[in-house]
């Protein structure tokens, strides 16, 4: 599976077909503000599609409410739908603090069993979280008139068939007449072409810096002779950390998956992506990841049946695209100057593996020695061995190494080799770290406990670094 990620050859168009602006720096240079359209940063073009093959059935349209009052012109209203009725499943933030719009999509999706779904509404601006019963009377007023443009009225959440996300500003209401208004209009502009796909995907965007969209095609075992698609976009820039973060998506496929077996199939796919990723390790309140699936390319419903090649295939290809998709999140951090994988091999599970490599992910001392191009990988070495609830013997300092693997295939560059430092090439560590991607290797050398040598598990997570510009962004935040 290959996302499209063709690179739009003229940024201006890109300008006109969203709505991006140019806008003045402040006066330390930044260009980011809250909720508003930035410039695109020239190292951050190459990740904004020019074209696309989305799925069958469904189709898109981005609008503008001005639910934040600075926001005159640009759209904060999003509308995915489906031509018919959908199976659909969600994961959604642990945070106690469940925003208004997290709640009334739970409800909705319990309520029909994950079937008969129509769409997604999603405003920007405002995140409808900790606003009480009338942030969830909001809420359900959005689903709600979903249902009416799309010719299914409702009388109440059990009815609707309509998820809503929120992202923005925590504790304030909606203006929820100014979205209402602006439902209709969406609807109205619905298409399945990429500018309204590019365009939906700006118009949940808050600290973004470009619209993350990824589209791509697949076949499966049962039907090798047809094409099946699958798109999704997601907005995250800051407040990312699992379970999951102040993040927002929405994945569509015209395959045929059944309910049973698309939430597993998400479960799984979001563990090893979007739970996967780190970049200040806070967990927000309305984090929201759903996938619909219409079948409207035909061929056999899949199933959750462990014997379904189908089901194995889809897997896979679900799989690979949303951590292409999560990690455009960690590419947009807010301030982030580096995309860094760590990778943690050999280790007696895949649990404990990717709770080191969280570990050292969400570690302010390793992100700031990455952002200032520092190779002291001793902040590695204690993210590593103060981890918490791991199993016993699983981090052994004698048998524990540690690398920099550069971007460009070459040698990794050894730090710690069997628990020994390594006379580390300072140069070649300089060298190296100027470059944006950066990949850290932990072997932990064990694999089944109490079986030194045998091969184990491993666990892979995606993060940046911290820089001033991170301070800057939240500190003027609500500014």
């Amino acid at each position: 599976m290959k996302p499209n990620t063709n690179i739009m050859k003229s940024p201006q168009s890109l300008y006109v077909m969203t709505g991006f602006v140019r806008l003045p720096k402040n006066k330390l240079g930044q260009v980011r503000h809250y909720a508003l359209p930035a410039e695109i940063p020239a190292s951050k073009q190459k990740y904004i599609p020019s074209s696309g093959t989305y799925p069958k059935g469904f189709v898109v349209a981005g609008a503008h409410a001005g639910v934040k009052e600075s926001n005159t012109r640009f759209p904060d209203v999003a509308l995915i739908c489906s031509e018919t009725p959908c199976s659909a499943a969600a994961v959604f933030t642990t945070n106690k603090f469940q925003a208004a719009p997290v709640q009334v999509s739970k409800q909705v999706l319990e309520a029909r069993g994950g079937e008969g779904i129509r769409a997604v509404v999603i405003n920007s601006g405002c995140a409808n979280a900790v606003t009480g019963k009338g942030g969830l009377e909001d809420a359900k007023s959005m689903s709600a008139k979903v249902d009416e443009c799309i010719g299914a009225p409702s009388s109440g959440t059990q009815d609707t068939s309509s998820l809503v996300m929120s992202t923005g500003v925590i504790g304030q209401r909606l203006p929820i007449t100014k979205i209402l208004t602006t439902i209709p209009t969406a609807h109205s502009t619905l298409s399945p072409t990429h500018a309204s796909w590019l365009t939906t995907a700006r118009a949940i965007c808050t600290t973004d810096t470009f619209p993350k969209l990824l589209s791509t095609t697949f076949t499966l075992p049962s039907a090798p002779n047809t094409t099946y698609s699958l798109a999704g976009m997601t907005k995250g820039a800051g407040m990312i950390h699992p379970n999951m973060a102040t993040l927002l998506g929405v994945l569509a496929t015209d395959a045929p998956i059944t309910a049973p077996a698309l939430k597993p199939l998400l479960t799984h796919a979001v563990s090893r992506s979007f739970n996967s990723i780190s970049i200040d390790g806070d967990t927000s309140t309305n984090d929201t990841i759903a996938l619909l699936a219409n079948g409207a390319a035909g061929g056999i419903p899949i199933t959750n049946s462990p014997a379904s090649a189908d089901y194995a295939a889809m897997q896979k290809v679900l799989t690979s695209f949303a951590q292409s998709l999560a990690q455009l999140v960690v590419r947009d951090g807010e301030g982030a100057t580096k995309f860094v994988t760590v990778r943690v091999r050999n280790s007696p599970s895949h649990d404990d593996a990717k709770t080191i490599a969280s570990t050292i992910a969400r570690s302010p001392l390793v992100k700031t020695a990455l952002y200032g191009k520092d190779a002291n990988w001793g902040r590695i070495l204690c993210a590593i061995g103060y981890t918490q609830g791991i199993g016993e013997g699983t981090v052994v300092p004698e048998r524990t190494s540690v690398s920099f693997k550069p971007v460009d295939g070459s040698e990794e560059l050894k730090l710690l080799v069997n628990g020994e430092p390594e006379a580390v090439d300072e140069e070649r560590a300089a060298r190296i770290l100027e470059d944006e991607d950066l990949e850290i290797v932990v072997d932990l050398g064990g694999g089944v406990r109490g079986e030194e040598g045998k091969g184990g598990e491993e666990g892979v997570y995606w993060f940046c670094d911290f820089s001033h510009e991170y301070v800057t962004i939240n500190g003027d935040y609500r500014t």
